[in-house]
């Protein structure tokens, strides 16, 4: 298989060229600039928009706007609109801090959907603002269409935001002309415990430069902190563009919250007035709810959480973890009966429940912790799920040996782990032969990330499940800005004829530093 972008149909081509472009520039604020509250009438959709969970028949439209507004989303087959499905959406105000989403249904499989949102405002529907364009393309019917999508994560990390000087995120417009059919955003979406800085003085000399924001200058506390978190990443032309014309499967990890922060933490950092982290945990779940089109969160009476699992036609499946909101406290690790683990029992429950019943070739499990990786908290406790005993699996490992072993019983294929966090990229392959724990069928977890943040050396592997680090690009030294290192980012292609799944592993710059093909219809890899 190529590693060439998928081309795309004219189009989609031409409108990328033209009316997305064209419409978006209209809309969107010079970086760095908040948007204009215009005092004419009209409202304006000055952050462009977004699209998330889409599947063969479904997705989520997502809009802000600089006033009270009604949203209305237009989608066509074609870039003309001259036939069009007209989708009345929310009233959006305040309340969700001028954020709304509108679901559309019963959308063709397989197909690219162009779609307009336009705001009018609620006294007086005929005053409404520009409309702003976006794209996508629908999951595919038919097995042979193939599925090819990109992962990565940690955006705005360590005080490396957006950088005017070097054009902001350029992975986002990197990972946008690769035209991918949609992007797995594998959590730390923000940094809200990170202060972004005028600017940073680098090891060699130079100066890198940020933009920056009132939000950005603290550490996140209240509701409208947290929101001013998720709207600066919307400052960044790179994302907007891409967002116009990529959906994405987002979950969140810690620092959407703050660093390595678990469920009845009090804090003891001087930074912090408010030391109740489920306080501030529940100020970021709404505004990520708010700033990120998710179907589990996207209208009253829904579930409220962020697992969940995305169809995307017969080739796909992705079961969208939360290893945060759970989660017992970060310790040793060392306990010898652990129920509640880093997904909790009724999270497990439901993987299992949902593995069992995919009738997909390939069943990605987006985590947006690693297994094997020794990721510490402190100098005694531990962050993710291995905790650096190579032997029989303790604390939270025995959950996570647990569905191992009834994905292997169960005789479910095509399992494959992605996930971010650690801030550079590698391949681990696990195999029982290797492990401690044996009851488990060999599978194949990656690592991609940084998006847009600082590269950190490669972490200690546990070998409890026999990981083998068959890959691994990071930085030898802690916290590598963007201007040193390059930002990583994975790429998915399923075959339609074949099934076969090939995972590259990318660095910023076109460079593909790893390559894997796997064979569908196996247990183990």
């Amino acid at each position: 298989m190529s590693h060439s972008p998928r081309i795309p149909s004219p189009d989609r081509r031409s409108v990328l060229r033209g009316t997305v472009a064209a419409s978006a520039a209209l809309a969107l604020p010079a970086v760095g600039a908040a948007p204009a509250l215009a005092l004419s009438g009209r409202p304006r959709a000055a952050w462009g928009v977004q699209t998330g969970d889409v599947t063969s028949s479904s997705g989520l439209v997502w809009v802000r706007s600089d006033r009270p507004a009604r949203m209305i989303v237009e989608t066509s087959a074609t870039e003309s609109f001259r036939h069009t499905h007209r989708w009345h959406g929310p009233l959006v105000g305040a309340d969700t801090d001028f954020t709304g989403r509108t679901a559309l249904r019963g959308l063709p499989a397989g197909e690219q959907v162009h779609y307009r949102v336009t705001l009018a405002d609620p006294e007086d529907p005929r005053r409404t603002g520009e409309p702003v364009y976006g794209t996508f393309r629908t999951a595919p019917a038919e097995r042979r269409e193939g599925v090819r999508f990109l992962w990565s994560g940690d955006i705005a990390g360590q005080g490396w935001g957006i950088n005017p000087d070097i054009g902001g995120y350029r992975a986002y417009d990197e990972m946008r002309r690769l035209d991918p059919d949609f992007f797995l955003c594998s959590g730390d979406t923000i940094y809200a415990d990170g202060v972004i800085e005028p600017s940073v003085t680098l090891p060699d000399g130079r100066i890198w430069r940020n933009i920056t924001t009132e939000e950005k200058s603290k550490v996140a506390q209240t509701l409208a902190d947290f929101r001013g978190n998720f709207r600066y990443n919307l400052l960044d032309e790179n994302v907007r563009r891409f967002n116009a014309q990529v959906p994405t499967v987002v979950q969140w990890d810690d620092h959407e919250v703050r660093n390595n922060w678990y469920p009845g933490q009090i804090l003891d950092d001087p930074r912090y007035t408010e030391k109740n982290v489920d306080v501030l945990a529940e100020r970021s779940s709404r505004a990520f709810s708010e700033y990120f089109p998710v179907s589990t969160l996207a209208a009253p009476g829904r579930d409220g959480r962020v697992h969940r699992v995305v169809r995307y036609g017969p080739l796909l499946d992705v079961f969208v973890l939360d290893m945060r909101s759970y989660r017992n406290a970060n310790s040793p690790g060392r306990q010898p009966d652990d129920a509640q683990g880093i997904l909790g029992a009724e999270q497990l429950a439901w993987l299992k429940r949902e593995l069992s019943r995919s009738r997909a070739v390939w069943k990605v499990i987006a985590s947006d912790m690693p297994l094997g990786l020794v990721v510490a908290d402190g100098t005694a406790n531990f962050e993710a799920v291995a905790q650096g005993d190579p032997g029989a699996p303790l604390g939270r490992e025995l959950q996570i040996a647990e569905l191992l072993r009834y994905i292997k019983h169960r005789r479910i294929t095509g399992t494959v782990w992605l996930t971010a966090d650690v801030h550079y990229t590698s391949a681990q392959h696990y195999d029982p032969s290797r492990a401690a724990f044996k009851d488990f069928a060999p599978f194949w977890e990656f690592v991609s990330g940084p998006l847009a943040a600082g590269g950190f050396p490669a972490n200690a592997l546990d070998a409890t499940f026999g990981p083998e680090r068959v890959f691994v690009r990071a930085p030898e030294r802690a916290n590598v800005s963007p201007m040193e290192s390059p930002q990583y980012f994975g790429e998915v292609d399923i075959d339609g004829g074949s099934g076969e799944l090939t995972v590259r592993l990318r660095a910023e710059g076109g460079t593909v530093l790893f390559s894997k093909v796997l064979q569908p219809g196996r247990v183990g890899q």
